[in-house]
C-alpha cells in the first residue's frame, strides 16, 4: 500500500488521547501527516499519550463531542482533509453503569462530527470506528459479516449499532454529490502495549502479573476476534487512502483476524502467561456482572476481496509483541520509540 496520499495532509482525529488513538498519532507521524487531535481528558491512569509525550509530535484541544459548538470551533480552525472518528465510551460495563453518558458520547458525538464535516468543505475523507459488537449477536457460532442485522444488546454496542446507523443516514442524505468519501470500519478486539483500561482482558493482565498476582479471567470460554492494534489502524488508513481515489470502495468494513485467531478468552491468558513467563498463571472467578457476548466473530472477507489487506501478525505475534512492549516500559525504555519501533517492524511486513 502507497501511504503518499497521507504526507502533509491535515488529520483530526476524536478520541486521539485513548489507546488506539495514541497509536495512531504515531503511525500518522511515521506517515507525515500533521495530527490534530481532539479529546476528552487523559482516559487512563497512566496513560499511553502522555508516557510516549505525544502532545509534542500533535496539535490537542481537550473536550467532549457531545459538545457541538467547541468541537466546531477547533474542527474550522483547523480544516482537515481527513477525519478519523474514534471517541467513545468503549467499555460494555460502564455502558450499564452509564448508559446516557455513553449514547450522548457514542451516537451525538457521532452526529456532531459527521455536522462538522458536513458544514465545511474541506474534507476529503471520513472513517467512523466502530466496533464488532454492532451487529445482532444470535449466540451461535458463526462468523458475521457485513451485511448481517445491526442491533447491539448492551447500551455500548448498541450505541455503536447506532453510530452506524447515523453515518449511514449522513452518507445518502449530504454527501452523494460531494467529494468527502465516508466509510465505518467496524473493528474486533484490540489488544497492544500501552492499554491501561479496566474491564479488559490485556490490562487486567499486565496488573495482575506486575503486581505478583493471579489473572482472573470472568469467563474464559468467551470467543473474541482479537488483534494487535496495528491491524486495524493499518486497514483504517489503507480504506481512508483508497476510498479518495475510488468512490466505489466508500461503504463499512468488518476489520478483524483470520478465522483461526478467534481465540477463547482462556487460550488468549494461557498465551499470555506463556510469552510473560515467571510462573504467570491465570484462574477462572466468574464475578456475576451483567451480560456480554459468549460469542462473537467476525467475517474479514470483504476488506480482503475490496481493499487487499490481510493481517500480517497472528494471535501468537500480537500476544507476544504485547509483552514484549510491556516489559520495556515496566523496564523502563522510551516508550515513544517502543512504540515506533514495534510499528517500522509491522509495516516492514507489507
Amino acid at each position: 500500500m502507497n501511504f503518499n496520499y497521507l504526507k502533509g495532509k491535515k488529520v483530526f482525529i476524536t478520541g486521539h488521547t485513548g489507546f488506539k488513538g495514541s497509536w495512531m498519532v504515531c503511525l500518522l507521524k511515521k506517515m507525515g501527516s500533521e495530527v490534530y487531535g481532539y479529546s476528552l481528558d487523559y482516559p487512563t491512569e497512566p496513560s499511553l499519550f502522555k508516557l510516549a509525550n505525544l502532545d509534542q509530535i500533535s496539535d490537542t484541544v481537550f473536550g467532549d463531542v457531545a459538545d457541538y459548538d467547541r468541537l466546531f470551533g477547533f474542527f474550522s480552525d483547523v480544516k482537515p482533509e481527513i477525519v478519523i472518528h474514534m471517541a467513545a465510551q468503549p467499555i460494555v460495563r460502564e455502558g450499564y453503569k452509564s448508559p446516557r453518558k455513553t449514547y450522548e458520547s457514542n451516537v451525538m458525538g457521532t452526529v456532531n462530527i459527521l455536522e462538522c464535516v458536513r458544514n465545511s468543505d474541506c474534507v476529503e475523507s471520513f472513517l467512523n470506528i466502530t466496533t464488532d459488537k454492532v451487529y445482532e449477536n444470535t449466540e451461535t457460532d458463526r462468523y458475521y459479516n457485513e451485511t448481517d442485522r445491526l442491533d447491539g444488546y448492551d447500551p455500548y454496542s448498541n450505541s455503536k449499532s447506532c453510530s452506524e446507523l447515523v453515518t449511514a443516514s449522513y452518507k445518502r442524505s449530504f454527501f452523494q454529490d460531494r467529494k468527502c468519501r465516508i466509510s465505518t470500519a467496524r473493528a474486533g478486539n484490540v489488544i497492544g502495549g500501552g492499554d491501561f483500561a479496566t474491564d479488559r482482558i490485556i490490562p487486567d493482565c499486565v496488573r495482575a502479573v506486575s503486581s505478583g498476582k493471579d489473572i482472573i479471567v470472568r469467563n474464559p470460554n468467551s470467543i473474541r476476534p482479537y488483534q494487535h492494534v496495528l491491524e486495524p489502524l493499518y486497514a483504517y488508513l489503507t480504506i481512508i487512502c483508497k476510498q479518495v481515489s475510488d468512490p466505489l470502495l466508500s461503504g463499512s468494513y468488518n476489520v478483524g483476524p483470520d478465522k483461526k485467531d478467534c481465540l477463547t478468552t482462556g487460550e488468549l491468558a494461557t498465551l499470555f502467561c506463556r510469552y510473560w513467563g515467571e510462573g504467570a498463571k491465570w484462574v477462572s472467578l466468574s464475578d456475576k456482572g451483567p451480560h456480554e457476548a459468549n460469542f462473537l466473530k467476525l467475517d474479514n472477507s470483504l476488506i480482503k476481496e475490496k481493499i487487499g489487506i490481510s493481517p500480517t501478525w497472528d494471535s501468537k505475534n500480537a500476544i507476544m509483541k504485547t509483552v514484549e512492549w510491556t516489559k520495556k516500559w515496566l523496564n523502563g525504555e522510551d516508550v515513544r520509540s517502543v512504540t515506533n519501533a514495534q510499528i517500522d517492524e509491522f509495516i516492514k511486513k507489507h
